[in-house]
């Protein structure tokens, strides 16, 4: 398969609280984009990486890519005003290069494994679309307010994660038809009738969406290096 990586980076991240949009912010020296984009680009499944980025951030971004020298990145593209449309654009890039399948991944999760990525494609070898996900395994509650009122089953119910990989056309053409926002492209892809796989993700895949999260982030890679150390 020829397998393109589209990279959505294009995001303020008001959540954060940060005038540094969160995927450019550093995570012991380096950002999540960067961190996320080394991951890609070490794997020799990956023929082409296609970043889409706010309009504002040419600047940020280029000194976040800065030295990484591979042909397979390809220039970045402005994304939109939503995340849907964010994609459309990445995807509209890449559609000259005639990927076969295309994993959109989110820059503000720095720490995608190779596993994951593998697995996500293993399963597009038989399957049009699939996407890593944890099941749920948390007591769920509805709430009014600040306040409990009824529990929710949480049998069948899994956090999304990406990547999320889909067979290139299938894609481009559910982006094409779909109108309105999505939470990711699975939704999206369901919209339109796809079939979706469900893989195993990774709890270190985590996305980094407030200072929370990046003190987690921090904290990861501290430990990381320790073990590294002791061993």
């Amino acid at each position: 398969m020829r397998v393109a990586v589209l990279i959505v980076a294009a995001g303020r991240g008001r959540r954060f609280g940060s005038e540094t949009p969160k995927q450019y912010v550093p995570i012991a020296g380096i950002c999540a984009l960067r961190r996320c984009l080394d991951t890609f680009l070490s794997l020799e499944s990956t023929a082409m990486v296609q970043v889409v980025i706010h309009p504002d951030d040419i600047a940020t971004y280029g000194a976040a890519v800065a030295g990484a020298d591979d042909a397979r990145l390809l220039p970045a593209v402005p994304g939109a005003d939503t995340r849907a449309q964010s994609v459309t654009c990445g995807l509209r890039a890449l559609e000259p290069h005639a990927p076969d399948v295309v994993l959109v991944h989110d820059a503000a999760r720095p720490f995608v494994t190779p596993r994951v990525i593998g697995d996500v494609l293993a399963a597009l070898e038989t399957c049009e679309a699939a996407f890593a996900a944890l099941p749920v395994v948390d007591a769920l509650w509805q709430s009014n307010g600040d306040k409990a009122t009824h529990p929710v089953p949480r049998d069948g119910l899994w956090r999304a994660q990406t990547p999320q990989g889909f067979a290139f056309d299938a894609l481009l053409g559910a982006h094409l038809a779909y109108t309105g926002d999505a939470a990711d492209d699975v939704e999206i892809a369901r919209a339109m009738g796809m079939e979706v796989q469900l893989v195993t993700g990774d709890a270190v895949n985590f996305k980094v969406t407030t200072p929370d999260d990046l003190a987690r982030a921090e904290d990861h890679l501290a430990q990381w290096n320790q073990r590294s150390t002791d061993a």
